[in-house]
C-alpha cells in the first residue's frame, strides 16, 4: 500500500514538473528555434495550448482506458508516452516539431494524477484515504519547485531530458504494484465501465460531474491569471523592483503544497471535506483581495502573498479527492482523471475573460470580477455536494 501510494505521488511530481516546466523554459527555448519579437507571445501561447489540448484529450482517454482496462493500465501507458514525448523535446529542431511534442505530452501527462488518486483511494480504508491522496498531491507539487529550479540552472533541453529521464526511473519502481481489488472485482461482472458520455445522460449525474469541476476552478484562477501574470499586476500595483513569473510560481507552489499537506490532514481530523473546501476557499478570497488591493510595497511581499495565495488553493488533494469519492468504481478513474484536466483546460476561458474585461475596466477589476465569479461558483457547487469522508467507495454507478 505504501508502494502504491509512493509512485503515485511521484507520478504526479512528474506531471507537475512537465505542465510548470514548459512556462518556465518558454523564452530561452523559443529564441533558440529561431523565435523572437511578437513571436515569443504569440508561439508561446499556441505551444501552451497544444499542451493544455492534450491534456484535455488524454483525461478523456486515460479516464475510460482506466475503467475499462484497469488503473495499472494508465499508470504505465502514460508515463511511458510522457517520458518519450519529454525527451523527444530535448531534440526539437522547429517550433512545428516542438507544437507536435507538447500535444503528445500532454496527453501522456493527462492519466497521472487521476490514475493515481483513483488507484490510492480504492486500496487504502475509507478512514485513511484522505492521509493517502494528500502525501500525493503533496509530494507532487513540489514538481513544480524541480522545474523552477532545473529550469533556471540547466539549460532547457537539458531540463527536458531531466523530466523523461524521471518519467523511466519511475516507470521501473512500478514494477510489481498491483490492481486495485474493487476494480478486479467488477470485472468478473457483466457491467459497463468507462462510459463518458453516461456523465452527461443523467441530470444528477451531469450536475455531480460539474459541481466536481467547479469547485477547483479558483485554484487555476489564481495559477493561470494571478500568478502566471504577476509581472503585468506589479507593474500596475506600482512595484519598482521587477517581478518574475518564474518565481511567482515557484512560491505559490510552496504555498500549494503547504496548503495540500494542512488540508488532507485537517479533513481527515474533523472527518470532513466539504468544510475544509469551505474554509480554503475563504482563505483563498481573503488573500486575493490582499493580492488586488494592498500590495504595492516590494517584491518581498509580493512573493510572501503567492505563497499566501498558494496555501489558500492548497484543497487540490481533497478536491480531487472528492471528485473521486463521488462515483462508483465504473466511473471513478474516468471522473478523477478528466476532472482535474477540465479544470487545468478552465484556465482558457478565465483568461479570454480576464482579457475582456480588462480591457474595459483594467487588471485590477478584471481580476476582481473573474476571481469573484470562479469562487462564488465554487461556493455554490461544494455546498451541494455530498460529505464524503469515510464513505464506502465498493459500489457501481448504474448507467
Amino acid at each position: 500500500m505504501i508502494a502504491i501510494v509512493i509512485v503515485a505521488a511521484l507520478g504526479y511530481f512528474v506531471d507537475i514538473y512537465d505542465l510548470i516546466l514548459f512556462s518556465i523554459v518558454r523564452v530561452p527555448s523559443l529564441k533558440s528555434l529561431g523565435a523572437s519579437g511578437d513571436s515569443l507571445l504569440s508561439d508561446g501561447v499556441m505551444l501552451l495550448n497544444m499542451q493544455m489540448a492534450g491534456m484535455l484529450v488524454g483525461g478523456i482517454l486515460w479516464g475510460i482506458l482506466g475503467d475499462k482496462k484497469g488503473r495499472i493500465s494508465v499508470l504505465f501507458g502514460s508515463i511511458i508516452l510522457y517520458s518519450l514525448a519529454n525527451i523527444a523535446n530535448g531534440f526539437v529542431q522547429s517550433i512545428n516539431q516542438y507544437a507536435v511534442l507538447r500535444l503528445v505530452a500532454g496527453i501522456g501527462l493527462a492519466g497521472e494524477l487521476g490514475a493515481g488518486i483513483t488507484l490510492v483511494s480504492e486500496v487504502m480504508s475509507k478512514e485513511s484515504r484522505g492521509y493517502g491522496t494528500m502525501i500525493v498531491a503533496t509530494i507532487g507539487i513540489l514538481g513544480a519547485v524541480a522545474a523552477a529550479l532545473i529550469g533556471d540552472f540547466f539549460e532547457w533541453r537539458i531540463a527536458f531530458f531531466v523530466g523523461g529521464g524521471l518519467g523511466l526511473i519511475l516507470l521501473v519502481l512500478r514494477i510489481g504494484v498491483y490492481e486495485s481489488g474493487m476494480f478486479s472485482a467488477m470485472l468478473s461482472k457483466n457491467i459497463k465501465k468507462g462510459s463518458f458520455l453516461d456523465l452527461f445522460t443523467n441530470r444528477k449525474r451531469f450536475l455531480r460531474y460539474i459541481k466536481c469541476i467547479a469547485i477547483g476552478v479558483p485554484i487555476w484562477f489564481v495559477v493561470g491569471i494571478l500568478i502566471t501574470f504577476s509581472p503585468e499586476f506589479a507593474k500596475v500595483l506600482g512595484i519598482k523592483e521587477p517581478i518574475s513569473a518564474g518565481n511567482a510560481v515557484m512560491y505559490c507552489y510552496i504555498g500549494l503544497a503547504l496548503g495540500d499537506f494542512t488540508s488532507g490532514s485537517l479533513s481527515q481530523l474533523i472527518r470532513s471535506r466539504k468544510k475544509v473546501v469551505f474554509m480554503y476557499i475563504i482563505i483563498m478570497t481573503f488573500f486575493i483581495g490582499v493580492y488586488l488591493f494592498y500590495n504595492h510595497f516590494n517584491s518581498f511581499y509580493f512573493y510572501t502573498l503567492c505563497i499566501f495565495l498558494g496555501f489558500g488553493g492548497g484543497y487540490w488533494a481533497i478536491f480531487v479527492t472528492i471528485a473521486s469519492e463521488q462515483f462508483g468504481t465504473n466511473l471513478r478513474a474516468t471522473v478523477t482523471t478528466t476532472v482535474p484536466n477540465f479544470v487545468r483546460g478552465g484556465v482558457v476561458p478565465l483568461t479570454l475573460a480576464f482579457e475582456f474585461v480588462s480591457r474595459q475596466i483594467g487588471i485590477i477589476y478584471g481580476g476582481l470580477i473573474v476571481g469573484a465569479a470562479a469562487l462564488i461558483i465554487a461556493y455554490i457547487s461544494a455546498i451541494n455536494l455530498e460529505e464524503t469522508y469515510g464513505k464506502d467507495l465498493n459500489y457501481v454507478e448504474l448507467l
